[in-house]
C-alpha cells in the first residue's frame, strides 16, 4: 500500500505489552500513528486489570502526549452495548463464540475476535473515512518473537495491516524496556478473563489472586455445558485437560501437568494478547 499524507493511520490497541510499547514509540515519533483504538469487549468480559491499566495509565499517557486514544464498544442496532459475556450467557443462546476446548483438547470455532474486536474497530475506521478506495493503514502490535501471528487473516477492503514492531526488529523484552523507560508500569497480558487460550499458569494465578474471577469462569463453563447437555452435545472446557476448570486447575501449589502450551499463535491477527 502506498501511503500519502492523507492516509488514515490508526493503531489497533489491545491493551497489553506490545500495544503500550507502540503507544510509547508513537509519542517519541519512532512510529507514525496519532490515533489508537481500543475495542473493549465488555466490562464483564475483559480482564479488569486491562481496563484499569487502560484508564489509569494508557489513556492519560496518550492525552499528555497529544495522541488520540478511543475506547470502543460493540453496539446493537438500538444503540445498546453488547458484551461478549452477555452474548455467551444470553438466555436461549445456542452458539459459543469463544475457542472452548473440545473433548480432544482442540479449540472450537470462534467469532469473539471478529465480532468484538475486528468489526468494532472496522466500524470506527469507516466512520473516520476509510473505504476500499481509501483504505486505512492499521498498526498491530506483534513483536519479532511472535512473528507467526502476523498475516493470519486477510485485510478487509477498507484497511491494510502493518506491524511496526516487526519493522523495527523489536521483541517482547524490548517492549518491556521501552515501557519502563517511559516511566509506565508494564501492563498485564490482555485477554478476556475466561479466554480458553489462557495458559494453565495464568489460570493458577487467577485462582490464587482473583478467586472471584476464577469462580465466574467456572460458572460460565458450567452454564455452557448445561446448555450443551440439553442439546445432546458433548461437553466443552476452558482448558485442554478435558475436565471442568476447577478440577483442571487444582487449588494450592500442586504441580500442573506438563503441557506444550502456546497461546501466541492462536488469536486472529494480533487483536488479542497484545
Amino acid at each position: 500500500m502506498t501511503t500519502t499524507p492523507d492516509t488514515l493511520r490508526v493503531f489497533s490497541f489491545g491493551g497489553g505489552v506490545q500495544s503500550v510499547a507502540c503507544l510509547v514509540l508513537a509519542t517519541q515519533g519512532r512510529i507514525d500513528f496519532d490515533r489508537f483504538l481500543f475495542a473493549n469487549v465488555g466490562e464483564d468480559s475483559e480482564d479488569p486489570a486491562t481496563i484499569t491499566y487502560f484508564r489509569q495509565h494508557a489513556a492519560p499517557f496518550a492525552a499528555a502526549h497529544g495522541i488520540t486514544i478511543e475506547e470502543l464498544h460493540r453496539t446493537r442496532r438500538d444503540g445498546s452495548t453488547e458484551t461478549l459475556y452477555g452474548r455467551l450467557t444470553r438466555e436461549g443462546s445456542r452458539s459459543i463464540g469463544i475457542p472452548v476446548r473440545m473433548a480432544n483438547g482442540a479449540p472450537g470455532r470462534r467469532s469473539c475476535t471478529g465480532d468484538f474486536k475486528i468489526k468494532v474497530v472496522g466500524k470506527r475506521l469507516k466512520q473516520l473515512g476509510a473505504s476500499a478506495s481509501n483504505p486505512a493503514l492499521v498498526g498491530v502490535g506483534i513483536s519479532v518473537d511472535e512473528i507467526q501471528r502476523a498475516n493470519t487473516r486477510r485485510s478487509e477492503p477498507y484497511e491494510q495491516m502493518t506491524y511496526p514492531l516487526l519493522d523495527l526488529g523489536l521483541r517482547r523484552t524490548d517492549c518491556h524496556r521501552i515501557i519502563h523507560a517511559a516511566g509506565l508500569p508494564v501492563p498485564p497480558k490482555s485477554a478476556c478473563y475466561f479466554c480458553p487460550f489462557r495458559r494453565p499458569e495464568a489460570w493458577r494465578e487467577m485462582r490464587r489472586t482473583t478467586p472471584d474471577l476464577f469462580a465466574k469462569s467456572c460458572q460460565l463453563e458450567t452454564l455452557l455445558n448445561e446448555r450443551r447437555t440439553m442439546l445432546g452435545k458433548d461437553p466443552v472446557y476452558l482448558t485442554r485437560y478435558g475436565k471442568p476448570l476447577d478440577q483442571a486447575i487444582p487449588d494450592g501449589w500442586d504441580t500442573l501437568p506438563f503441557d506444550e502450551w502456546d497461546e501466541t499463535g492462536l488469536c486472529d491477527s494480533g487483536r488479542c494478547f497484545t
